[in-house]
């Protein structure tokens, strides 16, 4: 279950009373306070707290220019040009806070990005729920014979079941050790801050992350791209929806220049510009390596 009952009911609590404010407000965000997304089996991600929209980018920019510069006549145009050349501080002017509930061993991937503000939840001080993730049968995947860190082929019939089978009998025989290592009546009992190092890294943990904006983009480029781990990925996805209603023009630019846009080295833009006068130009030819031609002829080929 995402929400427990008592989360649940403060959320509804926390929604029945909404209060005035002056500060200016994103009304496509508003719909998402509170409300819980959820990922996975277990997890969710909910919009605590934000600061800012489009128009405090726009706002921060603008302060930044002097007497006798050129002002950009349209606020979408000014938001697409500064992510067009890679301006950071504006976009840093948005903030946002989200209560996360998701695997550790997703929550280990996730805290690599060190440009957030993170409290999780205390296994020293409460004890941890009985919800670990399970894969859905069609993320069971066997190990890509063409990426260290990928995925290849899905596992179907008896190596599917008994890999299923598996996780869900390790990951309960762990809690069931956890809890009768825990302090109970009749018995002293382990320390929850060293029980807890027997939990498998598909238990659910729980965390409130802050950020801003410039660095949640570099986040989700990062994570929502396809070539991302699925478990991570799909968080990055809900949280992509709940920025685009939030700051909508500036998640436009970041999905047109980022995530659909490409970085191209000097020697590739050189090779475009032969190939664009007739030379026919090869790996060879082009002063790349191997794996750079690759991605290269990946941008530039049209899709199958």
């Amino acid at each position: 279950m995402p929400l427990s009952p008592d989360q649940r009911a403060e959320i509804d609590a926390q929604r029945a009373s909404p209060k005035p404010t002056l500060r200016a407000v994103s009304e496509g965000m508003e719909a998402h306070l509170y409300h819980a997304h959820e990922v996975l089996d277990h997890g969710f991600v909910r919009v605590i707290d934000y600061m800012g929209d489009d128009a405090a980018i726009v706002q921060a920019a603008r302060v930044s220019y002097g007497a006798g510069t050129k002002h950009v006549s349209n606020d979408e145009g000014l938001i697409r040009y500064l992510m067009r050349h890679w301006h950071s501080t504006p976009f840093e002017m948005c903030e946002i806070k989200l209560h996360v509930k998701l695997p550790v061993f997703v929550a280990r991937q996730w805290i690599r990005h060190r440009t957030a503000n993170v409290n999780e939840y205390s296994a020293r001080y409460s004890i941890l729920d009985r919800e670990f993730y399970i894969p859905a049968p069609e993320q069971l995947a066997a190990q890509s014979v063409v990426n260290n860190q990928g995925r290849g082929e899905v596992l179907t019939g008896e190596e599917a079941a008994r890999v299923l089978e598996m996780l869900k009998r390790d990951a309960n025989t762990a809690y069931d050790h956890y809890e009768s290592m825990l302090s109970q009546e009749g018995q002293q009992g382990l320390a929850r801050e060293l029980a807890r190092m027997n939990l498998p890294a598909n238990i659910y943990t729980q965390w409130y992350w802050k950020v801003d904006l410039h660095n949640l983009f570099h986040f989700l480029r990062l994570r929502a791209d396809a070539h991302a781990q699925y478990e991570i990925r799909v968080y990055a996805d809900a949280i992509c929806k709940v920025v685009a209603d939030w700051v909508p023009i500036a998640f436009g630019a970041f999905e047109d220049y980022r995530m659909g846009g490409a970085t191209l080295s000097g020697k590739a833009i050189d090779c475009v510009r032969r190939m664009l006068k007739g030379e026919a130009v090869t790996q060879e030819t082009s002063g790349m390596s191997k794996g750079e031609w690759r991605e290269f002829m990946g941008v530039v080929n049209s899709p199958e």
